[in-house]
């Protein structure tokens, strides 16, 4: 069999190798394809049906499957990931283990990097494919080179090993682990944050040696790695820092810099809302519980404001204006609530290699012909569905047009590029737009207190990394805004990024 024929989970992979000697940090969402709006939305419209307020019993995993494979027949990754863990869990007979690894490989054929992360879990578990520890650990080491977070925390847990004496051919790796965990940190997966504790605490070694001891800047640097794991849904980091404000096993060694009971209280709520649903994500917790030495602002103790003031904000959509696609018929039509967006994805092929909207271009053909193309507008197939086969305009005869290149074209939300984060159901809070809006280059200073949102224009490289809800944060005046390269890893310039207010602090949060 021809090596580049071969399905994702066969694919042949280096050896894991515990003792490289660099890393460098890539981010998952920049390998990632990009997202058909109209997915989006029916994937969301899935995780809502499958919140974990609600029941097993009393979920439609019906119609649960039936949106999530909508979304991943138009190659929306976390859809088909999220399709092969229903498939794997029996929610839709008689899809099952094998099912799954089909479509996880259609990911990886796709280059999307936690599809490797989860090959190297079903490696590991032995789901659907013949268990085989060392090609899990070799698809778990793929994933992290990739950017794939998860993985990186993963593979960081395994070689941030230390002891004494520690034998050749140890996992011990100390400064590459770090450099994993910090990666994963920065793309906003909390719980790498957990590890980081004790790497930061008495810095070490590469073979685990401890190479300094604890100082109040090193304890400082821990308590601020665990307050941004709970912003990312780690509910270990919110255990660490309640139990450290609460009560600490050793008074002259705790890495918070005094006892503090309200604030230990705060962290058992959101601990205790995380181990809920591990879903939620609380970027704005710097509104509600900021690390000292800022003191904490008013709260009426009620777990269900202290949820609402961390989490994110999300802006009301504005109605969409009617659209020429949205007066169409058949597959021509295009709800009003999204435009087209080609994307520099095209096919000769008789039929659609993948479902979604195709606009038919011919290259070659006068501009008389490519004109007339233009006017018939993207139509929606299914994949596999054959191509309209379709013929001069009334003038130049009657034949078939040759040479019919057909260019992939995703939908975008009708908003004009309004900065409008989504999330699933309740993990986010509506707030109305603010009139007039307010925007902030990221290399000054922030003007006013309040929820800041990042974001680039749509079709940006960075747009998927970027304009996220979870990227949001809650700023005091005059403080400044991240930095991209320092404080997410990404080759953003902080002069090339604008902020957005989209909610005010009030005159108790200045």
């Amino acid at each position: 069999m021809d090596k580049k024929k071969l399905p994702g989970y066969m694919q042949e992979l280096p050896p894991f190798d515990p003792h490289i000697a660099s890393f460098e940090c890539q981010t998952e969402a920049s390998k990632v394809p990009p997202i058909d709006a109209q997915a989006d939305d029916w994937f969301l419209e899935a995780r809502a049906l499958e919140d974990r307020t609600t029941f097993y019993e009393d979920r439609e995993y019906k119609k649960i499957v039936q949106l999530t494979r909508q979304a991943a027949e138009r190659h929306h990754w976390k859809a088909m990931l999220n399709l092969a863990s229903l498939y794997v869990e029996g929610r839709d007979p008689p899809h099952g283990e094998s099912e799954a690894v089909a479509l996880v490989s259609q990911a990886i054929e796709l280059g999307i990097p936690a599809a490797y992360d989860r090959m190297g879990t079903y490696y590991l578990n032995g789901t659907g494919v013949r268990g085989d520890p060392d090609r899990a650990y070799a698809f778990f080491q793929k994933a992290a080179q990739m950017g794939n977070p998860q993985s990186m925390a993963f593979l960081g847990e395994k070689m941030d090993a230390g002891g004494d004496n520690l034998k050749p051919g140890y996992w011990g790796n100390i400064p590459i682990a770090i450099k994993m965990f910090e990666c994963a940190l920065a793309q906003g997966y909390g719980p790498a944050a957990v590890e980081m504790k004790p790497m930061y605490e008495l810095p070490r070694g590469a073979d685990g040696m401890p190479t300094g001891s604890e100082t109040p800047a090193t304890r400082e640097r821990v308590m601020r790695a665990l307050h941004e794991g709970v912003k990312g849904g780690c509910q270990f980091c919110a255990i660490y820092l309640w139990y450290e404000f609460d009560h600490p096993d050793d008074l002259a060694n705790m890495f918070v810099p005094f006892i503090d009971k309200a604030r230990a209280q705060r962290y058992a709520m959101l601990r205790d809302a995380l181990g809920f649903n591990p879903d939620r994500r609380f970027p704005n917790l710097d509104k509600i519980l900021p690390l000292p030495p800022a003191s904490l602002p008013p709260w009426d103790g009620k777990r269900e404001s202290l949820l609402a003031a961390a989490m994110a904000v999300v802006p009301a959509p504005d109605t969409p204006a009617s659209t020429e696609a949205s007066l169409r018929k058949g597959r021509y039509f295009l709800d009003s609530a999204y435009v087209f967006r080609p994307i520099n994805e095209t096919t000769t092929a008789l039929q659609a290699p993948v479902a979604g909207y195709w606009q038919p271009t011919a290259p070659q053909e006068a501009a008389e012909v490519r004109t007339f193309l233009t006017g018939i507008g993207p139509g929606l197939y299914v994949k596999g569905e054959a191509f309209e086969q379709l013929r001069f305009p009334d003038g130049m005869g009657s034949k078939t047009i040759a040479g019919i290149v057909w260019q992939r074209v995703l939908t975008v939300r009708n908003d004009g590029g309004a900065v409008a984060p989504r999330t699933a159901l309740r993990l986010s809070r509506p707030v109305p737009r603010l009139a007039p809006p307010m925007e902030c280059t990221g290399n000054k200073r922030c003007p006013v207190t309040g929820t800041w949102q990042p974001w680039i224009t749509p079709g940006h490289p960075l747009e998927q990394e970027v304009n996220q809800a979870w990227r949001q944060r809650w700023i005091t005046a005059g403080q400044a805004f991240p930095d991209p390269k320092r404080d997410w890893m990404l080759p953003l310039e902080s002069t090339e990024l604008k902020w957005h207010l989209l909610e005010a602090g009030t005159e108790n949060d200045k």
